[in-house]
């Protein structure tokens, strides 16, 4: 499959990687999400070439992570901000964060103090129910596939 064909794919992750699944564009939303808005703070943050940066701030707005939006007109120059959508991937990528502190642990690694805001307590990301608020892991979670042929739990497999 080619990285262009992600975006058709029925399969609701390669659909995701699509838009976010390049390495520096991951860490262009990681910046975004701790408040960076300007193109120069992106790139001097990241260390990667203009041309990059450029290309993957594109590729967000054209898909509605961020929106560019006009801060100067001579010499023309913009703030990426974070469209709702960009801010729904939040958990996404603190989730990958306590992954990688978790199981990536480095000598110069460091684990992040996630505050929350409203109480004020250091916390894990976690995920839960939606509906009774029970926390769940992988091994939870039964995934049924809408195309696949569903069974009532009387009837016995042929």
């Amino acid at each position: 499959m080619r990285w262009s064909e992600l975006e058709t794919e029925p399969c609701p992750v390669a659909r995701a990687m699509s838009v976010i699944g390049d390495r520096w564009t991951v860490l262009l939303l990681r910046d975004a999400l701790r408040g960076v808005t300007r193109f120069e703070e992106f790139h001097r943050r990241l260390g990667c070439s203009r041309a990059i940066v450029s290309e993957r701030l594109a590729h967000l707005v054209e898909r509605s992570i961020l929106v560019r939006e006009p801060y100067e007109l001579h010499p023309p120059r913009h703030d990426y901000r974070l469209t709702e959508s960009g801010r729904a991937l939040g958990p996404l990528l603190m989730t990958m964060s306590n992954w990688a502190e978790t199981w990536l642990p480095g000598t110069s690694a460091y684990r992040v103090r996630r505050i929350h805001k409203t109480c004020g307590h250091a916390f894990q990301p976690v995920i839960q129910c939606s509906e009774c608020g029970e926390p769940v892991a992988p091994g939870d979670v039964e995934h049924v596939d809408p195309r696949a042929r569903l069974r009532t739990p009387a009837q016995k497999p042929a």
